[in-house]
């Protein structure tokens, strides 16, 4: 236990290892995680704040629940609407509906500007550059029906196929990665279909030597953030047309940008995937809000999203293909076979 020399701070101390802070009367405040829920059972609990409650495991209210019965201790849970298909969620409803012991208050960003404290400039900008239904969860508490995706699962659905399609890949996304995550290698053909779906995890000359074989001399969008920018400039020297794109955060980041992209063609089935791990991958895919870093795409927890990536990739260099008036066509399955140059003139 660390005592405070701040003469301001003689109403209390900390214990910085164990993350709680003890007060006068020997009460403590602990700062807990959710993330591993069998870590909130213990010692009777008396007041309890959740933060991000949207996003915090059942499991873990259910810890919570649990160590406030003896004490009939207090919970005040706070955090922004997620979808419908949560604790959080019904938690809400109860205390909306009147159920005895609740409370329910809602704010909006209406709501903030009225008391002076938000910008409405930053309103018009988060509805212009972020979905209508995630805007509405995170600026008016509306909950949508598909539980913070950002695709539309009845939209990824609409787009799943039994099986890979059979055309030619006029079309590559590559999302790299070593040994935690999935190098992930999509190939879509001229009508959109995904007709090339592998994923692996080897070593990077292992890596280039495979996504090299895979691509050859057709366009391709690949993942060149952080290590990747070599390996990417490495096989640039035999596949020409494998371009780089660096994923970068925020609400105006990269990545956002290119989901956006992905959530459009998706909708509009624009682009069709086969039934598996890919669709699953879709349908687990989230957003993530904090004031700080915006809104960020992300798998949960610890699930991938190396074949969103990458799928996302090879919409984007599809949709660019078709930009700039190419033929959706293979040239040259192989790499080291010559390219025809004036095809490619515009790429």
């Amino acid at each position: 236990m660390l005592a405070s020399s701040d003469p301001r701070k003689l109403s209390w101390n900390e214990n910085a290892s164990d993350l709680w802070i003890g007060l006068t009367n020997g009460a403590r405040i602990y700062f807990k995680g959710s993330d591993k829920p069998d870590s909130l059972y213990g010692e009777d609990v008396y007041d309890v704040v959740i933060d991000e409650a949207s996003r915090c495991k059942e499991d873990a209210w259910f810890a919570i629940r649990s160590v406030i019965t003896a004490t009939k201790g207090r919970v005040r849970a706070i955090g922004n609407v997620r979808g419908r298909r949560n604790w959080f969620y019904r938690g809400a409803r109860m205390a909306e509906a009147g159920e005895p012991d609740y409370a329910y208050h809602k704010l909006t960003a209406q709501d903030a500007i009225a008391a002076g404290i938000f910008d409405p400039g930053e309103l018009e900008d988060a509805k212009r550059s972020l979905p209508p239904d995630i805007f509405r969860e995170l600026y008016y508490a509306e909950p949508s029906d598909e539980g913070g995706n950002p695709f539309g699962l009845s939209a990824i659905a609409a787009c799943t196929l039994d099986k890979l399609a059979e055309g030619a890949p006029v079309a590559y996304g590559v999302d790299l990665a070593k040994s935690v995550d999935w190098t992930v290698i999509c190939g879509l053909d001229a009508a959109g279909r995904v007709c090339h779906l592998e994923r692996f995890r080897l070593d990077w000359g292992a890596t280039r030597r495979q996504v090299i074989a895979a691509i050859g001399n057709v366009p391709a969008y690949c993942d060149s953030t952080g290590v990747g920018d070599p390996i990417v400039e490495d096989m640039q020297r035999v596949c020409p047309q494998v371009s780089g794109f660096k994923f970068t955060g925020g609400a105006a980041g990269s990545k956002q940008q290119l989901m956006l992209g992905l959530a459009s063609a998706i909708q509009q089935q624009e682009v069709l995937f086969p039934a598996g791990w890919l669709c699953h991958e879709l349908e687990s895919f989230e957003f993530q809000y904090s004031p700080i870093a915006g809104v960020r795409y992300n798998a949960p927890g610890s699930q991938h999203d190396d074949g969103v990536d990458a799928l996302a990739l090879a919409v984007k260099c599809r949709r660019e293909l078709g930009a700039f008036g190419l033929e959706a066509r293979v040239i040259s399955t192989s790499p080291y076979e010559a390219v025809d140059e004036d095809h490619w003139t515009n790429w």
